[in-house]
């Protein structure tokens, strides 16, 4: 590519970053750093308006010299121009486009927190949904931390529920395949087979819940006497999905738990 064709090419992209985030005014340097200058001391909206500039800049000038205005210029941290140009390209994107203004009144560093998110999941926290189980009121009411970690707490629990499922589908793969492997037998014969192989993934279900779950709980919770933090819900949280779990189970079967069974187990009865 010849010189002239590489600055045409330049110009072309120039005048595209300028259409969509100067409103077509052409790029004086100056002039976008007072802007951006300006803009850092406002509000969150002004804050998105100064990572406009930043991202012109950015489009603009070498790395290098992108860094010395943002540190020299600017007195920012590198660090921080690079949140702020991120939260204007997500918070600007096409999908948020009439969302901004029942977002922006959470504030700076709540929006920060929530540019990991999903542009569907924050259209319909804006429209009135939620974000983690948080409705827009719920996150303006909490402390910047309280929402990061309630974040964090949803995307671990997102994990470990794909966890569970990919670990289920792989365990009834395995039985489906060990089930046509079985040869023709007598329906007593195959009876017995069928249940020792549920009895199997019971087995490995109850000891996992037994063992490793409980330690784990347990960790939880001591950590949390350790450092003077209530994590009771969160646990009563655990316990009750794998309640629900099991009850499920139970309703797909139509065998609920009696008194009678209750006594049964507590006398140590066994299948």
């Amino acid at each position: 590519m010849t010189k002239k064709n590489e600055l045409a090419e330049f110009q072309a992209h120039s005048q595209e970053i300028c259409e969509l985030y100067l409103d077509g005014q052409p790029y004086d340097r100056q002039r976008v750093v007072n802007e951006a200058r300006f803009c850092l001391a406002q509000s969150a909206e002004a804050m998105l308006e100064a990572g406009k500039r930043l991202i012109v800049l950015k489009e603009h000038e070498g790395h290098g010299e992108f860094i010395q205005i943002v540190e020299n210029q600017l007195g920012m941290n590198y660090s921080i121009a690079h949140k702020m140009a991120t939260a204007a390209a997500k918070f600007l994107s096409p999908k948020l486009q009439g969302k901004g203004k029942q977002l922006l009144t959470l504030g700076k560093t709540k929006l920060y927190e929530l540019m990991v998110e999903d542009d569907d999941d924050l259209a319909a926290l804006a429209d009135g949904g939620t974000v983690a189980g948080l409705e827009l009121d719920d996150i303006e009411r909490m402390s910047t931390r309280e929402l990061r970690k309630a974040l964090r707490d949803a995307r671990a629990d997102a994990t470990a529920k794909d966890q569970v499922i990919a670990d289920k589908n792989s365990k009834l793969d395995e039985l489906a395949t060990k089930q046509k492997k079985i040869k023709p037998a007598e329906p007593d014969e195959e009876s017995k087979q069928i249940r020792m192989e549920a009895s199997d993934l019971c087995f490995q279900g109850e000891a996992l819940i037994r063992g490793q779950v409980s330690e784990a709980l347990m960790a939880v919770q001591f950590h949390g006497m350790n450092h003077s933090l209530d994590v009771t819900e969160w646990l009563a949280g655990q316990l009750n999905q794998m309640d629900e779990a099991l009850n499920h189970v139970r309703e797909q079967l139509g065998i609920f738990r009696t008194q009678e069974g209750a006594e049964w187990e507590q006398a140590g009865g066994g299948a």
